[in-house]
């Protein structure tokens, strides 16, 4: 799939350090993560492996040459009887941002899953601080299923996170 200059193409092992800085960036200025810090490189390797033992989606959209965004589809919880829902993650380089990209990430993150048995797709997005996330997840079909209050803290003020998803 093909957006105005991306691609969106399946992950490889040699984008995992695009992925940790575009994700980095958001652990320490935003609040669309509850990670404060970066994530190693060591456990980018440990998510792409476990999501490929899955085989689930792990996609990368690409700009000449450049990894712009990641997203992928892992577990919702641990327990076996969970293992045809999972939560979807989507992440975009700063300035990559409102030119379609999630959308097609997302669109292709939903696609694998359903190739992969998924039958239930769980978006857990926070709020306040990622309205661009809910409009995206809302546009593809994702609707509300609740709200957890004030059980985040980060940047010094407490945050919601809701819960959205999508059959498939």
């Amino acid at each position: 799939m093909t957006v105005p200059t991306a691609t969106v193409r399946p992950a490889v092992r040699a984008d995992l350090a695009d992925i940790a800085v575009i994700y980095g960036h958001y652990a320490l200025h935003s609040d669309a993560t509850f990670d404060e810090a970066p994530r190693p490189l060591a456990d980018w390797e440990l998510k792409f492996e476990d999501v490929a033992d899955r085989e689930l989606p792990f996609l990368v959209a690409e700009e000449a040459g450049r990894v712009v965004g990641f997203a992928y589809a892992g577990p919702w919880r641990p327990k076996p009887a969970y293992r045809n829902t999972v939560e979807d993650t989507v992440y975009l380089a700063p300035d990559a941002t409102g030119r379609g990209l999630g959308a097609a990430l997302l669109a292709e993150v939903l696609a694998g899953c359903a190739r992969a048995g998924v039958r239930q797709v769980i978006a857990v997005i926070t709020a306040p601080g990622s309205e661009a996330s809910d409009a995206l997840h809302r546009r593809l079909g994702f609707t509300e299923a609740g709200r957890l209050t004030a059980v985040g803290h980060k940047h010094g003020r407490w945050l919601d996170t809701v819960l959205l998803q999508r059959a498939l």
